[in-house]
């Protein structure tokens, strides 16, 4: 099977083009290499994809409209998994236009060049921030999302609004997942766990917001891309969900359109995620505490409900087992043995 991949030198979209790699299929990667974090990270994950010799490459972004729909014209690819964007909540108060140029304009983009070469099965990559303001948990993917907090999560509402649109005019199926607090070995060096791990090895003080009262539905990486992979092969059509699927099903009831939380369902106190750090590095932390960031959400939690009926797999790696990965990792790649 061909794969295209979108964002495939990111963190999650490396990790996912590796597997389909390994299990046998071709790629297609499709990545911008932006600044927003070391380009340096993103080319050292893109040089382990060009050692397969069932990946191609392709340098450019989303927003270059040409290119996206020559790309999707040359290589018709029978999955697409878009997971380019541009991220962090934060950042998107410093600096929303990428957010609208990326999230929005190239998703639009894409879904127009498929609308063309209809791909089996479109999957794209929304986020739990879309719950925004929703004091109800755990978030259920039929819950009200209409009040996002951050513009990040405004972009990624959209793209899910984008999405069914295409789905139910041209009949593109198309599946939706909603990640929550994604961590792991080649993470991105914004999000708080390398942060916590580049400080507290240096001997430095790192930053606790929310004073350390928040909560999150952390996903080790491994978990994610198995749910992304097994979801893959669950189309979504109206006339095939299962009567003990049906009650909790995010199916639209117009489109081959559904959207899914991939998350355990289990949140973790952000001190019992330092914790694992420490333990994992043998370093107390020396500790800032600080309120609540504007864009932050107090707590996440996810229901795994409808992953686990459609799939028969729910993310189960503790925090523990994971931030020991995430360190072993860092220690081998700071010093270049990997």
């Amino acid at each position: 099977m061909k794969v295209l991949v979108t964002g495939s030198a990111g963190f999650i979209g490396f990790h996912t083009a590796k597997r389909f790699l390994d299990a046998g299929h071709e790629v297609v990667g499709f990545d911008g290499f932006t600044k927003y974090y070391d380009p340096q990270l993103k080319q050292a994950r893109d040089q382990i994809l060009r050692g397969y010799s069932s990946f191609t490459p392709v340098v450019g972004m989303l927003e270059d409209r040409g290119l996206v729909l020559s790309t999707v014209e040359e290589h018709q690819p029978e999955l697409v998994v878009h997971l380019a964007a541009q991220a962090g909540v934060r950042y998107s108060i410093e600096n929303p236009a990428a957010y609208i140029d990326s999230n929005v304009l190239g998703t639009f983009h894409l879904v127009e060049a498929l609308r063309h070469r209809k791909p089996k099965h479109f999957l794209f990559a929304s986020t739990s921030s879309v719950y925004g303001a929703n004091p109800v948990l755990p978030f259920e993917e039929t819950a009200r999302t209409a009040f996002p907090v951050s513009l990040y999560a405004a972009t990624k509402s959209a793209g899910e609004a984008i999405t069914h649109s295409y789905a139910h005019l041209f009949g593109i199926p198309t599946t939706c997942f909603r990640f929550f607090t994604v961590y792991g070995p080649w993470g991105r060096p914004d999000m708080a766990a390398l942060k916590f791990i580049q400080r507290i090895r240096r001997g430095e003080e790192i930053e606790v917001y929310g004073n350390g009262e928040m909560s999150r539905d952390f996903t080790f990486i491994d978990d994610l891309v198995e749910g992304i992979l097994r979801l893959s092969q669950v189309v979504p059509a109206a006339s095939q969900t299962e009567p003990e699927v049906r009650a909790i099903d995010s199916i639209s009831p117009v489109a081959p359109w559904r959207v899914v939380n991939i998350a355990g369902g289990k949140p973790v106190p952000l001190m019992r995620f330092i914790t694992a750090i420490e333990n994992a590095l043998g370093v107390e932390a020396k500790k800032k505490m600080l309120p609540m960031q504007a864009g932050d959400v107090p707590d996440t939690l996810a229901s795994p409900d409808l992953l686990l009926s459609l799939t028969g797999f729910r993310p189960n790696t503790t925090v523990e087992e994971g931030v020991k990965a995430l360190v072993n990792w860092y220690s081998e790649y700071e010093t270049g043995a990997i």
